[in-house]
């Protein structure tokens, strides 16, 4: 079997929390074109049913379908699971995906932004891995990966974000221990990092401007990066060509935490 061959899902079914824009969509967009049925979990059902009917046509061959889900719910994680089950017949993907951040002074960070963050980021990644795993275990196998960041990593700047940046570090050792703990029941979670993405709510928000403008002349390719450059190694994830690849974070930054 080719490289080809190997890299592709067929068969295979997945979720995708924050499915209904921006990287999660696009990587969405990636496991459909491999082969995967995929389902968009998203608070924003419209958005995920607009999201999920424009890429049923793209004519990959592949089902999907739209489920609304609140990631730092425990039941609703858990419905969403049985319904993803439910309409494949099985799981094989989790891409835990569902972020948010907020911009603001430690010192002026109230306690509720500071759980908004960590509930989303954090324990949103576990709850939805952890029923994933559950059902992964029980088949035999399965790949979950997370979407950490480079945050996790360094101190981004100017921008205070220290709760975001706290959620991304505890993501990374999250995906690890999880590595480690379901290593032995062929379940692989991995992470990825991406640096600065232009995703369309990044680029459309004209507050932004001046701190991309700042970001892009720090990070060594002198831009952001694009949704679907992280398209590749999610697919690579995702599948069975990355069988020996548990535990691993990978940063796609343009080289900016080398700096």
């Amino acid at each position: 079997m080719g490289i080809l061959e190997k890299l592709r899902l067929d068969g295979k079914a997945a979720l995708v929390t924050g499915g209904a824009r921006g990287i999660g969509k696009s990587v969405a967009i990636a496991l459909a074109e491999a082969g995967a049925d995929a389902a968009l979990v998203d608070t924003d059902i419209a958005e995920a049913e607009k999201a999920a009917e424009e890429i049923s046509r793209l004519n990959t061959g592949v089902r999907i379908i739209a489920v609304k889900a609140d990631v730092t719910d425990e039941a609703q994680v858990d419905t969403m699971t049985g319904e993803v089950l439910s309409a494949f017949g099985r799981l094989d993907i989790a891409f835990c995906n569902a972020g948010v951040c907020v911009n603001t002074p430690a010192e002026e960070m109230t306690l509720e932004q500071w759980k908004k963050v960590i509930d989303v980021n954090l324990t949103g990644v576990f709850l939805t891995a952890r029923a994933a795993g559950r059902v992964m275990i029980a088949r035999g196998g399965g790949s979950i990966i997370n979407t950490a960041s480079m945050s996790g990593h360094i101190v981004n700047y100017p921008q205070p974000q220290c709760a975001y940046n706290a959620s991304k570090a505890a993501v990374i050792q999250l995906t690890k221990s999880l590595a480690v703990e379901w290593a032995s029941k062929n379940v692989r979670v991995n992470s990825i990092s991406p640096g600065y993405i232009g995703t369309d709510l990044v680029l459309n928000a004209p507050h932004l401007a001046p701190l991309i403008e700042k970001w892009e002349s720090v990070t060594p390719v002198r831009r952001m990066g694009r949704p679907d450059e992280l398209q590749a190694i999610s697919v690579y994830l995702a599948g069975d060509s990355s069988a020996f690849t548990t535990g691993a974070d990978f940063v796609i930054d343009g080289a900016f935490t080398c700096v």
